[in-house]
C-alpha cells in the first residue's frame, strides 16, 4: 500500500483542522493524518516541515507544496484539486 501524498498535522477536536478535514472529505483526496503535540512549544514534527508550530499544516508530496494556516489550505485545495481548479 502506497502512503497518501498528503499529510495533515492536526489537533483532536480543533476546528481549523476541521475545517481543512473537510474539504480534503469534499474533494475525496486521501491523506494521512498526523495527530500533533497540544502544547504548542512541543509540536516540533511540525515546525520541522512546515517551519511554524501552528495546525493546520499539510504536505502535498504530489505537488512539493507545504503550507499552514486552514484558510491558505482551503484555497490551495480548491485550486489545485476541484473540478476547473488550476
Amino acid at each position: 500500500m502506497s502512503e497518501s501524498p498528503i499529510t495533515l498535522y492536526r489537533l483532536q477536536a480543533c476546528p481549523y483542522c476541521e475545517r481543512v478535514v473537510r474539504m480534503l472529505n469534499e474533494l475525496g483526496l486521501e491523506y494521512q493524518s498526523r495527530y500533533v503535540e497540544p502544547m504548542h512549544s512541543e509540536r516540533n514534527v511540525v515546525k520541522r516541515v512546515s517551519g511554524a508550530r501552528s495546525v493546520p499544516a499539510i504536505v502535498d508530496r504530489e505537488t512539493g507544496v507545504t503550507m499552514s494556516e486552514s484558510a491558505n489550505i482551503v484555497e490551495y485545495l480548491e485550486s489545485t484539486y476541484a473540478e476547473g481548479g488550476a
